[in-house]
Formats: structure tokens, C-alpha cells, sequence
């Protein structure tokens, strides 16, 4: 007896007079007096408009006037995340119930300005002047428990002649009410188009895309001669990382996929315990894919192969030229053989 059970709405279905029907959906109607907005089943029963389109737009009829209803300010209040807050936008304001535009502020900044219409279908055939600002609530009495009536075909009636009655003598007609004359409706008044804006004040936003496009994944590395001595090394390096490691139980299948990995570490002078400490270190917790670590790890932590003694050995410097003593100036100078100073020969050329 320790599970509650709210038996509210089972007094609620047996106090709903008629029948009830037999499958679907039962409507328990009851009148609200404060708190409530008005929605038309255009938008609740919108067959081109998405489950998340529909609710941002309910949500955003019932917010009062100036109330943020930005990409950030309704992902921090519904667990969607931006990508569906983003399309559930763009998707009401390509229906027309929602129009953003830029507009330029006094003191120069530029604001975006959100329209929300409830009814774009009316604006657009002109029938209603619309009107800014929130829903009329409704004041009406208290809530009393109501059901819309189904109608259940039954047995026609059979009519029955009533009793004639005596006549009855003529009474006065009443004179016509005069009809007064309707009044016209004003037409709607233009809104004024947004001043333009130069792009370098506010460069357009950049919304993210619905599915980010994938990097290829980089082949595994390979020896140049997959020897039978590195397969064996290779698959025993492989099967004995669980005695190091109890999340890295690999399959036969996925040993023989990551052997030629191991093999081209072999290859390149790779110790074992060095390949070991770099394929067991820091594992995430939990591990869901232990192969698909391993061969991320034998590909992207490749180390180069090594170099040999000639490429370790210093490099040679170019010979540097000897300095001269200059014969007319004694002016030092660089050149392989002695002489004259650069401005000497000049000087001699000149007097010759």
C-alpha cells in the first residue's frame, strides 16, 4: 500500500455527462479565469510546422510585450539546444508568424526587433487591423466542470402532432428599429520600413548548421614490410594489454585490424613498453570502444622514424674569409689574398 494513486481525474471522467467514446482522446474541459491565452488551431494543428516550432510559437504568444524571446534567452529556459530553438524560428518566420528585422536605436546602436503575429493568414487578406499588445483575459465565472458533447447517432425521433388551439386574435406589429449604419473600418495603418543599416555596423548572424560536416578519418599507418616476425610481436603486444589495462579486451577481429599500427611503432625502433604506456594511459571512464581508442592513438601518436648518425652530426660552416691588412691605408679588410682596401683600388683607378 505504499504506491498513491490520484483518483482526481477518474471522479473527473465519471461526473462528465453522455457517453464516452470508446477510443481516443477525452477532452475534460474546464473554463479558465486568469492566466490563459488564446491560440487558434492554425498554429496548435499546423501540418507544415514542426513539434518545437509549434511550442516556441505558443509559448512566445503567451509571453506579455518586451519580453527577450532571443535564441539565447529560450535555449537557457528549454533543454533544446540552439540548433532546434534556431530552426523552430526559422520556421515560424517563414509561415509569417514571426518577423525579425534590425532597427537602429537613438544613441546609434543597433537592436533586432521581434514581431509576433497570431494570425498572419487575417493580416494578409486584410480583414482585421492589428493590434499591439497582449491577449485580452477573460473574466468569467468560476470554474465549473464542462465536456464537449459527442454526438452519437441514435434512434429518429418521431414527430407528434400536437393539439390545435383556438385562434387567437391578432396583435399589434411593432414598428421597424431603425438600423444605424455600420461603421467603416480604418484601414491599416503602413509600417514603416527599418532605416538601412551599412554591414559593417552589425554583420549578419551566422546560425549554426544541423549537422556539422565530418573530417575523414586518417588511414592507419602501415610498414613497409609487414614481416611475420612483426605480426607476431605485433598481436601479442595487442593481446596482452588487458593484463595492463582490464577495459582493453579487444576481439580477434579488431587484434588483426590494429596489427599493421603496431607493426609500423615496431618499425620504427618503438619499444614495446613505450607503445604499451602510450596506448593504456589516461583511458576515459567509462571506455565504450576500446578499439576505436587504439587506432586513433596508433595513428595520431605516430613517432618519426629515427635518424641516423649522419643526420645527427653537426653541419659543416661555410669557410669564412681571412682579414687583409691593407697595403696603402693599413685598413683592415677581408679577402683571400692580400692588397689594396676597396677604397685604395678606387682611388688608383681614379688617378689613372
Amino acid at each position: 500500500m505504499d504506491t498513491q494513486h490520484d483518483n482526481a481525474l477518474a471522479h473527473a471522467l465519471a461526473a462528465i455527462p453522455g457517453p464516452v467514446p470508446p477510443s481516443g482522446v477525452v477532452h475534460v474541459v474546464i473554463p479558465h479565469t486568469s492566466r490563459f491565452t488564446v491560440v487558434g488551431n492554425h498554429l496548435a494543428q499546423h501540418a507544415e510546422l514542426s513539434l518545437v516550432a509549434i511550442g516556441v510559437g505558443v509559448h512566445i504568444q503567451s509571453l506579455p510585450a518586451g519580453t527577450e524571446v532571443g535564441i539565447k534567452t529560450l535555449t537557457a529556459r528549454f533543454p533544446e539546444g540552439e540548433v532546434k530553438i534556431a530552426c523552430a524560428l526559422r520556421e515560424l518566420e517563414a509561415h509569417g508568424y514571426l518577423r525579425r528585422t534590425r532597427v537602429r536605436l537613438t544613441k546609434g546602436r543597433v537592436a533586432t526587433r521581434t514581431v509576433f503575429c497570431n494570425q498572419p493568414g487575417a493580416v494578409l487578406r486584410g480583414g482585421v487591423v492589428p493590434v499591439a499588445g497582449p491577449a485580452v483575459r477573460s473574466t468569467a465565472p468560476a470554474p465549473t466542470l464542462v465536456r464537449e458533447h459527442i454526438r452519437v447517432p441514435g434512434p429518429v425521433p418521431v414527430a407528434v402532432p400536437e393539439p390545435t388551439a383556438a385562434p387567437e386574435e391578432p396583435r399589434p406589429v411593432p414598428e421597424p428599429v431603425p438600423v444605424p449604419e455600420p461603421v467603416p473600418v480604418p484601414e491599416p495603418v503602413p509600417v514603416p520600413e527599418p532605416v538601412p543599416v551599412p554591414e559593417a555596423a552589425h554583420p549578419p548572424v551566422r546560425l549554426p548548421l544541423r549537422t556539422a560536416p565530418t573530417q575523414p578519418r586518417r588511414p592507419l599507418p602501415h610498414p613497409q614490410a609487414l614481416t611475420p616476425e612483426l605480426r607476431q610481436a605485433a598481436s601479442a603486444l595487442l593481446a596482452d594489454l588487458r593484463r595492463h589495462a582490464e577495459e582493453l579486451v579487444l576481439s580477434e577481429e579488431a587484434v588483426e585490424e590494429l596489427v599493421p599500427g603496431v607493426a609500423a611503432w615496431l618499425e620504427r625502433d618503438a619499444t614495446t613498453d613505450a607503445i604499451r604506456r602510450a596506448l593504456t594511459a589516461d583511458l576515459p571512464k567509462p571506455l565504450r570502444h576500446p578499439a576505436r581508442l587504439l587506432r586513433h592513438r596508433l595513428t595520431a601518436l605516430l613517432p618519426p622514424p629515427l635518424p641516423g648518425v649522419h643526420d645527427l652530426a653537426a653541419p659543416r660552416r661555410a669557410p669564412v674569409t681571412p682579414f687583409q691588412t691593407c697595403d696603402g691605408c693599413e685598413r683592415a679588410f677581408r679577402s683571400h689574398e692580400p692588397g689594396h682596401c676597396r677604397d685604395c683600388r678606387a682611388q688608383y683607378w681614379e688617378a689613372a
